[in-house]
């Protein structure tokens, strides 16, 4: 007879709270994931992780690696993220000002929202320039590398922001800022100017100045930015683009609340 403790039946909030665990760790990691990695990462047991997603892969939410037992997202999650988007209206507010500010900058600019305690981008706009950046639309970040999640950061409320600086925080790149005085240092000083720049920070070589978008309730939302080649952010264009990001997310966040 086994000795293994068995949990009691868990109850329906707590089981839809695991299953868009589970989702949410698919949206952000890698593309493929196991049983085992799940588990691990989640803290809940190979048996529960397994009922998880077969639900889901029945439901078209997931997909299996023909070659392994590791999973993906399936069609129908890939409909509902882009239904998502489609339907999250401050894509549409932001877009005039986002085309105008990739046409005065000449680089690719960016549309984030915040998803629970990270930052997803939305939307993008890209540069002319041959040599450029790009984001991946849909992929979720820290809060606290980049100039989007640090603005972002120094805007979200005082006990929230408190909860993600008390976590560790992870070196993206080696111009990440981990260290926490230094960071919260970083965070006022974007409070103050409303707007905040990152160089190599959350992408090697990549230079970027971001503003924060706030919603009809006052809270921070989002954020936009300006992102390029880090070598073509000088002190005088990086002064520049603080202005025109700045004016822009104004702007947005005008548009959006009075679209609601």
């Amino acid at each position: 007879m086994s000795n293994q403790t068995v949990a009691p039946p868990a109850g329906g909030t707590e089981v839809a709270g695991r299953v868009a665990d589970v989702l949410l760790l698919f949206a952000g990691g890698p593309e493929y994931l196991g049983v085992s990695a799940i588990s691990r990462e989640l803290g809940i047991s190979k048996a529960v992780v397994h009922r998880i997603l077969q639900s889901l892969l029945s439901r078209e939410m997931l997909e299996t690696d023909p070659g392994t037992a590791r999973y993906r997202l399936g069609p129908a999650a890939v409909a509902l993220g882009v239904s998502a988007l489609r339907r999250f209206n401050i894509r549409n507010a932001a877009a005039p000002a986002l085309r105008r500010l990739r046409d005065e900058t000449g680089e690719t600019t960016t549309l984030s929202g915040l998803v629970g305690d990270e930052r997803v981008y939305l939307d993008q706009f890209e540069s002319p320039h041959e040599v450029k950046m790009t984001v991946e639309v849909g992929r979720r970040f820290p809060l606290h590398a980049g100039s989007s999640s640090r603005v972002i950061l120094a805007f979200l409320p005082e006990e929230r922001r408190e909860s993600i600086l008390a976590r560790p925080l992870a070196a993206l790149t080696d111009r990440t800022v981990t260290d926490e005085a230094v960071l919260r240092d970083r965070l006022a000083e974007a409070a103050r100017e409303g707007v905040a720049v990152s160089l190599g920070e959350r992408q090697a070589d990549a230079g970027s100045v971001a503003a924060p978008l706030f919603g009809p309730d006052g809270d921070v939302h989002g954020a936009i930015s300006v992102c390029g080649p880090r070598h073509r952010f000088t002190p005088e264009t990086v002064d520049r683009y603080r202005v025109l990001v700045r004016d822009a997310a104004d702007e947005i966040t005008r548009n959006w609340t009075t679209r609601r």
